[in-house]
């Protein structure tokens, strides 16, 4: 999302253009928000704390009055040789210290920026996307917990969301890499998204909005595009990254699970009525109206049915 001048003054190469109508929108709305995630690329500091003081007093109407959870993004952690997954130099020197130390997230050592959120009926598993999330490290074995250990009775909708697409995007240089993902994004987390029923999955990252049909393993599950019920047999994967900073192309070929794209800034909102409907909504940063929406309603026993991959396999002899 990053940040903007309001005395219409202007930074270096106007960066972060749309920043202040989502912070206003968002602000507008209060009262009908319990709860704020910022998936990670805060306020673009890099390295300057004045950039963060800045920040910081942009979103304190937020921040003040609702839970503001954070995530670590490349533009918060990676710097070579600091430990992160990343060997690049997107943090300024930050190494993650401020967004570490300016808001309270419930993580259990705070340089590994994941933890764990029981808000009303969500669970909501935040990763760290810059740091190695594959099969055989501490943060798998953390997101396996994460999603196995709900209680779907009590929080029946299950979200997971990371900085960086470890899903799928139909971003332009995701697509020149051939796989609509970050680089061994999805190939871990799947299996867990399919076992564990994970309902929706968000990024950031890549500065546009995208939506896709309920996946898995690539393919859609459901052709159904606004309004799913009964059993879920694949995770809906979102990218909400049109906070603020400039916009990000996508690939010419539209890919068959993409749904609805929007180059434009924006925010998402789920409102979730009862223990077995879910409505899910995008808005533009400009106007506040709904651009997009879908809603999920089913049972307890849908959650527990078995789908491809998400119960133990079984013989006739078993």
């Amino acid at each position: 999302m990053g940040k903007a001048e309001r005395d219409g003054s202007n930074e270096f190469a106007n960066y972060q253009p749309g920043s202040l109508n989502t912070t206003d929108r968002l602000i507008e709305d209060l009262d009908n928000y319990d709860i704020v995630f910022h998936i990670g690329d805060m306020p673009y500091a890099n390295g300057y704390l004045s950039q963060w003081d800045q920040f910081t007093a942009q979103v304190a109407p937020i921040s003040a009055k609702k839970p503001y959870m954070v995530a670590s993004g490349n533009h918060e952690r990676d710097w070579p040789n600091t430990g992160g997954f990343f060997d690049v130099e997107d943090s300024g020197g930050e190494c993650g210290v401020p967004a570490e130390t300016m808001y309270y997230y419930p993580a259990e050592n705070r340089a590994n920026f994941w933890y764990k959120v029981d808000y009303g009926m969500f669970r909501f598993c935040v990763a760290d996307s810059e740091h190695d999330w594959r099969e055989g490290t501490p943060q798998y074995k953390f997101i396996e917990e994460c999603l196995s250990t709900v209680d779907r009775k009590h929080q029946p909708w299950l979200i997971f969301t990371a900085h960086r697409v470890l899903g799928y995007s139909s971003n332009s240089w995701y697509a020149d890499q051939g796989s609509f993902e970050e680089p061994e994004g999805r190939e871990s987390l799947q299996k867990l998204w399919q076992k564990y029923r994970v309902d929706i999955a968000y990024f950031g990252h890549v500065h546009n909005y995208e939506r896709t049909c309920p996946l898995y393993q690539s393919q859609c599950v459901n052709s159904e595009k606004s309004h799913y019920s009964g059993t879920m047999n694949g995770t809906i994967f979102v990218v909400a990254g049109g906070g603020g900073s400039h916009l990000s192309e996508y690939t010419t070929a539209i890919p068959k699970w993409s749904i609805f794209r929007d180059h434009d800034y924006g925010f998402t909102k789920l409102t979730a009525f009862n223990h077995s409907s879910l409505l899910f909504e995008y808005m533009k940063s400009s106007d506040g109206k709904v651009y997009d929406s879908f809603t999920i309603h089913r049972d307890y026993r849908d959650v527990l049915s078995c789908v491809h991959d998400s119960c133990f396999p079984t013989t006739l002899a078993s």
